[in-house]
């Protein structure tokens, strides 16, 4: 059981409520009032939006992280209507991607990480507890099971070490293709044997 065998908006809506619960997340003053992004036309319409936000990026960090703003804003973002002109795509707001990343990493839900050249914040074994014990009491609400893994059949470990077997034979060595002679330049060129013409009939006067 993990936070991959729910629905997105089912573990986010937990995750949210569990969010509530920290001090170290909190509304922002501006929420009423402000945008997710330039695309959108009018705030959100949920009262407790920004924990729902929160809880997505915690899920979205813990899938592809390590993961920075910028790759996040690509996520958040969307086609704009600009009436008879073609729709643009727009990223997300960076501002609210920042301030939610900043609470989860104060919250010791996720932490900044280097991995050779790239730089971003990752999910910490705190953020993956919570993700995944709000996984199985979804699963127990909503009585969600899991298949069982079918035992392997008889002989399958035998055709393992057959294949195997065959994949290490050594391979015959390829024959060696002949090198074409190379022809000097100042070498005359060969003519094609001319055939003989036929002797022609005389002419009768």
């Amino acid at each position: 059981m993990s936070r991959y065998d729910v629905p997105k908006p089912a573990i986010i809506s937990s995750v949210a409520k569990e969010l509530q619960k920290l001090p170290a997340c909190k509304a922002p003053a501006w929420t009423p009032f402000v945008k997710t992004g330039a695309h959108k036309e009018r705030p959100p319409v949920q009262a407790d939006w920004w924990f729902q936000r929160l809880a997505s990026v915690l899920r979205r960090v813990s899938e592809i992280g390590p993961v920075g703003t910028s790759k996040l804003r690509k996520h958040y973002g969307g086609k704009r209507n600009r009436g008879f002109a073609p729709e643009r795509t727009y990223p997300g707001s960076g501002n609210i991607i920042r301030k939610a990343l900043q609470q989860l990493e104060k919250s010791g839900l996720i932490k900044q990480i280097t991995v050779g050249i790239h730089k971003g914040r990752e999910v910490t074994p705190q953020g993956v507890k919570m993700l995944d014990n709000a996984a199985k009491v979804i699963m127990k609400e909503q009585g969600i099971t899991l298949p069982k893994k079918q035992p392997k059949p008889q002989g399958a470990e035998e055709l393992v070490e057959e294949k195997q077997a065959v994949a290490k034979k050594p391979r015959k060595k390829a024959v060696p293709r002949k090198k074409k002679t190379e022809v000097p330049p100042d070498a005359p060129l060969a003519t094609p044997p001319v055939a003989p013409t036929p002797p022609t009939a005389p002419e009768v006067q």
